[in-house]
């Protein structure tokens, strides 16, 4: 473990610490051993600032949030473990974001769903750690035996004679401690907050305007960029005319910048100003000319072409193969051999882009919204040649993310230009450039063949065309997309004996990236809707067929509840229900649409049950509430919004062109979640997947139409 040595006075002024504290966090080890809790001491000396949890003499407790905020719930959930084993009131707290830093704090990058699943174990021993040490402290002080003590409150209170002592009473001794290395966690039965409706601690300071975004942060001598770039990746800055930018009162500057794009590089003209506004209206005025000669400008209708047609002529890469499906699709009479499509998508947060950036001669500090502030760090100190010690990536709230946020393009570029000016800069992405840059959710084409015999899925086979997002990161193409069977239960691979599942490899410029669920999102849409043709070849009721093939007990009693909630068995005439099961990020959700038709003939949605199996959970108000989100951008994923390109160009610029649900379009929905013992999966993005499926699947069923590409009018079917 690496630490940085900051002096006692820097560090106090920092954290709000007044005199001596008890500061808890991790020693990761590079050998992938579980981390150990260690005490962060406070002396004249040496500091080592890797504390999660910190409580001064004055009993102010200041817990850290090590994961980037972005409307998902992290500043909530990991408090509250924390506060659980602590003992501690939540609302009496201090939350704060960690600095990017893996050394201190471990895996930082808000992706995946992870941050609890990946972190809760480890919340849990620290906060029973500190609270173990506090009692400690106590018992000493009381000469008492410590299993006569207890922790509540904020309070060590000795039992036999009601004396207590406020945890800042306690934290001189209790710091002196070495921190136990096994501490005995609460039973389920025991939680005061974990598992409760909590409310959220962001939610007044997002309602007062306490809360601080990218673009509240503001520098001393700070100056306001914003930037004309190349509409296409690969292109080049011809040249440019800045003449009528510079006469923009307030313009400074005008040069050429480019920001990293993964292995490329992205070019354009920055505009650099004393105000936003000034910034904006120079970018306005700037006239460039772009080279983009050199690759390709492709159509939309062109690249779905070209998917289909290269599913029809390659076999491509086999990801998952069990048995032999080949065999039997060939010797079959009778065979299903459909295409699913799925379009580009933006991810079209609430808040732009944007970032700060202080370049100074031997060091680095960035602000904004940022999910993966290590990446940032690594990417940037790679691209400086900068131990990345030098490196300070520093975390807001994020106005939404979904992926686009965990990019180090934006930070790179915010970087080059502070250099270029030798000051602190704010740059600033409008919807525009946030539509038109992207990267977006790529483009996918299915084919998806099956076989019934004996009404029974005899072999099933999958294939998908569409960019590949590790090939941007890696290079590496000689290897199947890993996410290419994500979102299909892993239970269908045992009882399903001739299956396969393989990409067929397809580029363009585009830029691509994750985008929530990632290909769950679009894997989910063709293969349970494939999985519902399948049911209908056979015969046999949709929920039914997947209860046969997903034999493993929490699907069983996930499709029981599914059945419950919704009254599949009781389903009447000209009611149209739909299922889908998908598995994202370790947590599985079931999802029923119920449609009808309006007076007018029009299909309605009628209501949506969605059932989550995340195993372990902290707060069951975040979880109804990601899981409502996640429907919501489904729906408009699936019958309203989606990116196309003309001459390699993104057509769409603003919600004007690339419209998002209203609220008087969204279902009624009921979440329920599964009580069990097992090991926490992700929230934020497993509600996404299952929905368009169950809502293409329930159409199905009251029209007798199937819909195989997305986006498509509701209103027209």
């Amino acid at each position: 473990m690496s630490t940085n040595n900051i002096s006692r006075r820097n560090f106090l002024r920092a954290t709000g610490i007044t005199g001596a504290a008890l500061c808890l966090g991790f020693s990761f080890s590079s050998n992938g051993k579980e981390p150990e809790v260690i005490g962060a001491a406070i002396a004249d000396g040496v500091i080592e600032l890797n504390a999660w949890i910190r409580i001064d003499t004055d009993g102010k407790v200041t817990l850290v949030d090590h994961r980037a905020e972005m409307g998902q719930g992290s500043y909530q959930s990991v408090p509250q473990i924390l506060a659980e084993e602590l003992e501690v009131n939540l609302n009496d707290v201090n939350i704060v974001f960690a600095p990017g830093n893996k050394e201190k704090y471990g895996n930082q990058i808000t992706g995946g769903s992870s941050t609890i699943r990946g972190s809760y174990k480890n919340l849990l021993k620290l906060g029973a750690t500190a609270r173990n040490m506090l009692i400690t402290a106590a018992a000493a002080k009381w000469g008492a035996p410590a299993t006569e003590c207890y922790a509540e409150s904020g309070n060590v209170i000795h039992r036999p004679s009601g004396k207590k002592f406020h945890y800042g009473e306690l934290v001189a001794d209790a710091s002196k401690l070495e921190p136990p290395k096994d501490v005995t966690l609460k039973q389920k039965s025991e939680y005061k907050l974990i598992r409760k409706p909590l409310h959220r601690q962001d939610t007044p300071l997002k309602t007062n305007g306490t809360a601080g975004f990218g673009l509240d942060k503001k520098l001393p001598g700070m100056m306001y960029a914003a930037v004309v770039r190349n509409p296409r990746l690969r292109g080049k800055v011809k040249s440019f005319d800045d003449t009528a930018a510079l006469k923009v009162p307030g313009v400074k500057r005008v040069f050429k910048v480019r920001m990293g794009v993964f292995k490329t590089f992205r070019e354009g003209v920055a505009v650099v100003a004393d105000s936003t506004w000034a910034a904006l209206q120079g970018k306005k005025a700037l006239r460039v000319e772009w080279d983009d000669t050199g690759f390709e400008h492709l159509d939309s209708a062109e690249i779905f072409k070209r998917q289909q047609e290269k599913l029809h002529t390659e076999d491509g890469l086999i990801l998952k193969k069990v048995g032999d499906p080949d065999a039997i699709l060939q010797n079959a009479v009778n065979k299903l051999d459909v295409v699913y499509q799925t379009p580009y998508q933006s991810h079209s947060a609430m808040e732009p882009v944007n970032c700060v950036a202080h370049y100074q001669q031997d060091k680095l500090e960035i602000w904004g919204p940022i999910q993966a502030p290590e990446w940032v760090q690594e990417y940037i100190s790679e691209q400086l040649g900068w131990p990345k010690e030098k490196v300070t990536v520093n975390m807001t709230f994020l106005g939404g993310g979904f992926g686009r946020k965990a990019f180090m393009d934006y930070p790179h570029e915010a970087a080059m230009i502070s250099k270029e000016i030798a000051a602190p800069v704010q740059v600033i992405w409008t919807r525009e450039d946030d539509a038109t840059q992207g990267p977006y959710r790529p483009g996918i084409t299915y084919r998806c063949q099956g076989v019934i015999k004996d009404g029974n899925i005899s072999a099933a086979k999958f294939a998908m065309a569409g960019q590949n997002n590790d090939h941007w990161r890696s290079g590496k193409t000689n290897q199947a997309n890993r996410s290419t069977s994500e979102g299909f239960l892993k239970p269908y691979f045992d009882t399903i004996k001739n299956i396969s599942f393989a990409e067929v490899q397809f580029e363009t410029p585009i830029p691509t990236m994750w985008w929530r669920s990632v290909y769950a999102s679009t894997n989910g849409f063709a293969y349970e809707s494939f999985l519902d043709e399948l049911a209908h070849a056979a015969g046999k009721d949709p929920l039914d067929l997947r209860r046969q093939y997903l034999n493993d007990e929490r699907c069983q009693r996930l499709i029981d509840k599914m059945e419950e909630v919704s009254g599949w068995k009781s389903r009447k005439k000209n009611e149209g229900y739909g299922c889908a099961i998908t598995e994202c990020f370790s947590s599985t959700v079931g999802q029923i649409v119920k449609v009808s038709r309006n007076t007018d003939g029009k299909i309605r949605i009628d209501k949506v049950w969605a059932v989550m199996d995340c195993g372990w959970y902290v707060n069951p108000d975040i979880i109804k509430a990601q899981v409502e989100g996640s429907i919501v951008m489904a729906l408009g994923a699936a019958t309203i919004h989606e990116i196309t390109f003309k001459d390699g160009l993104v057509e769409q610029r603003n919600f004007y062109d690339y419209k998002m649900p209203r609220i008087n379009d969204i279902p009624p929905t009921e979440v329920y979640i599964m009580e069990n013992d097992a090991d926490a999966g992700g929230v934020g993005e497993p509600g996404l997947p299952a929905f368009a499926p169950a809502l293409t699947n329930a159409i199905f069923d009251l029209t007798g139409k199937r819909i195989r590409k997305l986006p498509f009018d509701i209103a027209a079917v």
